[in-house]
């Protein structure tokens, strides 16, 4: 079996293949024009089977394929693109999607660095609230969707100012074992986007908080110019990654807060869900007069016992001083 869907190749007796789009290990997502709507564009993403599988084990992929393709067929959000047909042939499973033409995120911010500037923060808390909306719909689902691979490669920018969160970059086989979430757009992701707890593949739980590293990672990329390390390195040598303020001072104190949280190794010190990222964004800001306060108002709640028991011993020793002392 060949490794690439040639171009010009007509799948399904519908969709001519235009162009290959992008290509992972177990993958690829071609451009292609769907003949029975008039030529219409169509982003065709093939899911290549795994080589050393049983006949059982692709059997069931392909189930499964179709179980979730169904679901993704439901989906409609105005910053997703919209799945409208799935099929199976010759051992490979393919999902037909709506072509997002226009620049991606990466290339707008590669752009902007080449120039010697940052994008504006106005801007890219534009396009973060989009992204929001757009997982806060994936994640709502039962059973939830679950991107595991959002980067700014793969957020596109219409010319309407709309962004669309796409999935052109790696793809993995489904894992059939795992039926807690979608698995149709399940893979590794691209490594400074990923979380520590995805590296497995897919074998590992995700769930949103791992999309919610992905969103940090993205916004630290978008507002600094720099890709952020990668987890796996982070882990090797804590302290690598450069607070965003330090790279790009304009970035409000607030937001670097939230990325930064969003950025946290372990996936229990992350925002929960999107509901709880947003809270940050909008967090009252705390002067460091403030923060001073706070500090020792906690300190003296976790310690009121001990406050009380050294203003006894205080008392109890000012007493036998005064019974001590000789009367005039």
């Amino acid at each position: 079996m060949s490794t690439e869907t040639a171009v010009g190749a007509l799948l399904r007796a519908r969709y001519r293949v235009l162009e290959l789009v992008g290509e992972g290990g177990s993958g690829a997502v071609y451009k292609a024009e769907d003949l029975r709507l008039g030529g219409r564009l169509s982003a065709i993403k093939e899911i290549r089977p795994d080589p050393y599988a049983t006949t059982a084990q692709l059997e069931q992929s392909h189930t499964q394929f179709r179980r979730e393709a169904m679901t993704l067929a439901q989906l409609d959000h105005p910053n997703l693109p919209k799945v409208y047909d799935f099929f199976v042939d010759g051992g490979r499973s393919y999902l037909v999607m709506d072509f997002v033409a226009g620049s991606d995120l990466r290339q707008i911010v590669d752009q902007a660095r080449a120039r010697g500037q940052f994008l504006p923060e106005d801007e890219v808390g534009n396009w973060l609230g989009q992204l929001l909306d757009a997982l806060e719909y994936l994640h709502s689902q039962t059973p939830p969707v679950i991107h595991r691979d959002i980067k700014p490669a793969n957020i596109k920018l219409t010319s309407q100012g709309r962004i669309k969160l796409v999935d052109f970059g790696l793809v993995k086989p489904l894992d059939p074992d795992d039926p807690r979430t979608i698995t149709v757009v399940r893979g590794v992701g691209s490594l400074p986007y990923t979380p520590l707890e995805q590296y497995g593949g897919g074998s590992d739980h995700t769930d949103p908080r791992s999309d919610i590293y992905a969103v940090g990672a993205t916004l630290y990329h978008l507002l600094t110019g720099k890709v952020p390390p990668t987890a796996q390195q982070r882990f090797l040598e804590p302290g690598l990654l450069p607070p965003p303020r330090s790279l790009n001072p304009d970035i409000p104190p607030l937001l670097e807060q939230a990325i930064l949280a969003a950025l946290a190794m372990h996936p229990d010190k992350r925002p929960a869900d999107v509901a709880a990222f947003r809270a940050l964004l909008h967090a009252p800001q705390v002067t460091p007069t403030a923060a001073r306060e706070a500090v020792w108002q906690q300190a003296l709640r976790d310690n009121v016992a001990l406050l009380a028991l050294i203003i006894i011993l205080l008392a109890l020793a000012v007493l036998a001083t005064s019974r001590a002392l000789p009367m005039p």
